[in-house]
Order: C-alpha cells, then structure tokens, then sequence
C-alpha cells in the first residue's frame, strides 16, 4: 500500500467529469501492389488500360506497380532503341497503334492516341525501323505513366524474374534475379513476349554434330541477337525459314556487310555469305498489303462469330480443329474475298452478290458444288479465292534443274508483290481483314495446334513489298539461292546437307547451317525461369505446350481448370496467344481487347481487397 502523508488523513478522490479517451488517427490503408513481368508493347499496354480504367475501377489505397524487365519500357527486348536501323516493322506507319478506339469491342473506356505515323510525322505508308519504333512505344507508356491516377507509383526493376509463389487467397512473392528481397504483389502479370527456349532433340543433335566437325549451326533465336559474325564471307550457309526472321537474316548479312542497291540490282561488298534458303512452302510470305480499302468493308464476323465459337465451346464432346473449325475458316474468308469482288469489281462477275452469296453460303467448302459456283460466277481464275494454292504455292511442284527452280519462285515473289500492291486486286486486302477476324475469334478456342498460325502469318503477316524486291535483287545476284519446299535438313558425314520436294535428287551441302524463325514458346521449354517455375508449381499447360489461360481475362488455368484470381498471362506463350502488342487502327484488335479485359479485372480484385 501506499503510506499516508505526515500531516493527516488522505481525503477523498473527488470524481472526474466522465470523458471519451482520445481517439488516435487510424492506421492509413496498406498500398496495393501490381506486378507486371515485361515492359515491352504487352506490358505497356496493360499499363495503359490499368490507367484508362483505374478512375471507375480503383478507388482504393494507393498502387505500387512494379515493371520487371531487363530492358526499356515501351519497347522491351524485341522493339529496343538499340539494334541494327536496317530492321524494319512489317508494317506502314499510318497501321500501328498501341491506343483503343470505336471499333474494340471492351467494357472499359475508349482512349483515343495517335498511330506511329501520327505520332511521328512523315510518310504514313512508311515502314520505321524497330529501333525508331521504340520511341513511340517509350512515348505511351511515359503517356499512360502520366494518366495513372494519384497515389500510383510505377517501379522499374531492370532484372529478370525468376519465380512466384502464393495461394489465391495469399498476396503473391515475386523474386528477382540478383535480389535478396521479393517483390510482394496483389496481384501479377506476365507478359514477356517472345521468349529464348532449351533446343529440342533434333536441335541438340545438329549441335553436337556442328561442334564434332567444327560446323556453325545458330538455332531458333532473335536475328537481331544472334553471333552472325561466325558466318564466313563466300561460304555456302544452308538457311531454314523464309518467314521474317530470314528477312532480318538476309538484310543484316547483306546490307549490314556493306552491300547496296543499285536501280534494282544489287551491289556486293564481298563479305556476304551464300544464302541457300528453303522452307515447308518454300517461298516467303506474302508481302504486305499497301493500299486502303476504299467503300464498304466486308461485314464481318459472318460464318465465325461469337455465337457459333460459343456452340463449339458448348459441345458435350468438344470440337475437332480440322473437321469443325477449319470449313468455317474457310467460308469465313469466303465471304469476306468474295464480298468485296461482287461489291467493288461487279463487272468482273456474272450473278448478283445476294444470290452468289445464298448459294455460296449452302455449299460445303471445298466441294465440287463451290467449285462449280465459283466458276460460273467469277470467269478469271486471277480472281476465285484459292487457299490451298496461298498457302502451298510449291506444293506438287517439281524441278529438274536448280536454275529453273529459281526462275520459278523469282517470277512467283515479283508477281506477290505487284498484287499486293494492286487496289484492282482489292479482296486481296478483303482477305485480309477477314483473317484478322477469324483470328480474334479463334483465341477464346485456346490452343488449336500450329496450323492455323502460320497460315495466318503467311497471309497477313508477311514482309514489305521492298524487302521481297531486295529479295529478288539478291537472287539475281547469285547471293540468295531458293532450295524448294518440304525442306529437310541432315546432319551427314561432317556437313550439313539440305533435300526438298521441289528439286527431287539434289543435295546441297554446306558448313554452316541457321534456322531462321523464333523459339517455340512453350513452358516446358522455354529458358524463362518463372514460367518453367510456375508449370513446375501445377499451372495447367496445353497439348502443345502453350500455358492455359482463362481466355475471357487471361487469368492463369491450374490443372483443374480453375483460375488463379491474383495471376495472369498474355501474349504468345499463352493459349490465347493474340496476334502481337500492338493493332491496326480500326479493327477491334484483339489484343486491345485482352489487355482492357486482364487490366478490368486486376482492378476489380484490387478494389475488393
């Protein structure tokens, strides 16, 4: 107890006044955190709908998002400021933009931006450099940085990611290469865009026979990043692919070496090797198209909408690609080459559109009944839509001599090039467009095998008509030599030697051997730590490799099918691929549509934290 005071008594405690104790500040909300694996155009674009929706979206604490990529935001690894200025976009200025307008079909808001050409001036039918491509994609995302709304922070981590972990109900643990300390995240997303992979067994095999007989052999890769000082000036090299990757190939072992163009011939330097290329077609693709479509669009989607994607999808016994999806490819772009034909070029048919168009629609694809129809209604066989003839020009071809091979594939790539360059060959560009269409209905199928890819690269995707006219002045030249189609590539007695369909009984041999095309982006293959890590974790992968996704919002697939809320993935690593990380204005592009639809949801979990 505690002792009374000397003089008296301690008196009573008076009572104090009844009183609220203080009341303290409360603790400020936690700030939420947002991870975005890869700065290059499909981490750009997230940011960009992130900032384009936030203001109906998120209304929460603040936003730390955090950039991870070894390289520059905007651009990337692939769009990078510094590489060769002789790579060039295939395609025109006035047809890139990163920005969403009228046409994309999205629950978020419409930003409006300019496209490349807009944004930079100049000749709108132009094709830039990659490297001067750069600045526009460093320019939008410096634009949607800015749009972000207060109490946002963008962090730019230049490392590579190596893992992430977390249970749905958990905030996610992102490491970093060289870093102690993970990242802690809300939520993540992983678009890393193309991506290095391990070689496969025939790979491992040219290699190991390269290093026995003291050969080159350069695998699947980025051109741009491949040693291709190890191809020696005059030697013979057997070249496999004749997509873009060899376009950048040839230009950088050409005029890269210090060859130039000349009124349309070309001018050797001397330390150009000896290109022998070939392929499974056997050509390149087919050079861009450099024309607008002036008058009416075909309507499109016709025979492959949303509805008939949602009866594939709803089939107790799932759906075969080849018997249930490619007829209605096929009509599809029917309808779209046709429509254009009879509406602009009637005078080059024989029946009315409504009544060409009910018959066409009634008949199988590719049966005798089309083929009829197609004859008695459009008389000059330069104008009847022939799919298997675009995609396998070699096919059935045959050459006894390599002279007449190369006259025959010369005559084939000035004849692409003049067409495509020809608005009097308009439902060329009508095609187009419906391939575009086809393919933003076809990603909500997932993955669908290789096929369809690379026939929609061939046709839309291809090189600048300039390219394929360099193309031309290198074989005249004797520098570019054409192998054939079917192409088959052997590693023989120290050498390597190269056989095609189109040339029965001939072998071409060479020293050095590159295959020129990209890396298959798998997650059982690929070199990316994180995805290798992730599948390793039980995120489902499809038949073909691809990482499944959640094809309404990219949301990553386990196993079972079910999405993890905090995680996803876009770009072509994934089984809704998309068909780059930027659109043609005016065309609901497709990634466009993707990004909006992750960015809409990453919000909402955000805000209902």
């Amino acid at each position: 107890m505690v002792p009374a005071p000397a003089d008296g008594p301690v008196p009573s405690p008076v009572p104090a006044p009844e009183t609220e104790p203080p009341r303290l500040p409360p603790d400020p909300p936690a700030r939420r955190s947002l991870v975005i694996v890869g700065a290059g155009p499909r981490g750009t674009g997230v940011l960009e709908r992130i900032a384009a929706n936030a203001p109906e979206l998120y209304g929460g604490p603040g936003l730390d998002i955090h950039l991870v990529d070894p390289y520059p935001p905007g651009g990337g690894r692939l769009w990078r400021h510094d590489q060769s200025p002789l790579l060039w976009m295939n395609s025109q200025a006035q047809y890139v933009t990163m920005f969403t307008d009228d046409t994309v079909e999205m629950a978020g808001p419409v930003v409006p931006g300019p496209t490349v050409h807009e944004w930079a001036g100049g000749d709108g039918s132009a094709f830039v450099s990659r490297s001067a491509h750069s600045g526009y994609l460093r320019w939008v995302y410096e634009k949607a940085v800015a749009a972000l709304p207060p109490g946002a922070v963008v962090h730019h981590h230049r490392r590579r990611a190596l893992r992430v972990a977390g249970a749905p109900a958990e905030r996610q643990t992102v490491w970093l290469e060289g870093v102690a300390a993970p990242l802690t995240a809300d939520v993540v997303v992983l678009a890393q865009g193309h991506l290095d992979a391990e070689p496969d067994d025939e790979q491992i095999r040219l290699a190991v026979h390269a290093e026995r007989h003291g050969l080159v052999h350069l695998p699947p890769d980025f051109t741009a990043d491949s040693d291709l000082s190890r191809l020696a000036p005059g030697a013979p090299v057997i070249v496999r692919g004749l997509g873009l990757a060899f376009v950048d190939l040839m230009v950088l072992l050409t005029e890269g070496r210090g060859g130039r163009y000349e009124n349309g011939a070309y001018l050797a330097s001397g330390r150009e090797p000896v290109l022998y290329v070939g392929s499974r077609r056997g050509v390149p693709y087919h050079a861009k198209i450099t024309y607008p479509l002036e008058g009416e669009r075909p309507p499109l989607p016709r025979h492959l909408g949303p509805e008939r994607i949602d009866e594939l999808l709803a089939r107790p016994g799932g759906f075969d690609f080849r018997r249930d999806v490619r007829p209605l490819i096929a009509q599809e772009l029917g309808f779209a080459h046709y429509h254009r034909l009879f509406t602009a070029h009637p005078e080059r048919t024989r029946l009315p559109w409504a009544e060409f168009d009910r018959a066409h629609a009634a008949c199988a694809p590719g049966s005798p009944q089309l083929d009829a129809l197609v004859a008695s209604a459009v008389p000059d066989p330069a104008d009847r839509l022939d799919l298997a003839a675009l995609d396998r020009p070699l096919a059935g071809v045959r050459h006894t001599s390599r002279a007449a091979l190369q006259d025959h594939v010369r005559r084939h790539v000035a004849d692409d090039v003049a067409r495509r360059g020809d608005p009097g060959h308009s439902p060329d560009l009508a095609l187009f467009h419906g391939l575009n269409s086809v393919y933003g209905q076809l990603a909500r199928l997932g993955d669908i095998g290789t096929w369809w890819h690379g026939f929609f690269s061939s046709l839309a995707s291809g090189p600048p008509g300039p390219r394929l006219r360099d193309l031309l002045a290198l074989s005249r030249a004797g520098v570019v030599r054409f192998l054939g189609a079917d192409l088959q590539v052997a590693a023989e007695d120290g050498v390597f030697r190269a056989r095609s369909s189109t040339l029965p009984g001939y072998v071409t041999e060479a020293r050095a051997l590159v295959e020129a095309r990209l890396p298959e982006p798998t997650v059982v293959a690929t070199r990316d730590p994180l995805l290798r890590a992730l599948y390793a974790d039980g995120a489902a992968a499809t038949p073909a490799g691809l990482l499944a996704v959640d094809p309404a919002d990219g949301r990553v697939l386990d196993r079972a099918g079910v999405p993890h809320p905090r995680r996803f993935a876009l770009g072509p690593h994934t089984d809704a691929r998309g068909a780059g990380g930027f659109a043609r204005p005016g065309t609901n592009g497709l990634s466009l549509r993707q990004n909006d639809a992750t960015a809409r949801t990453a919000l909402a979990f955000l805000r209902d934290l």
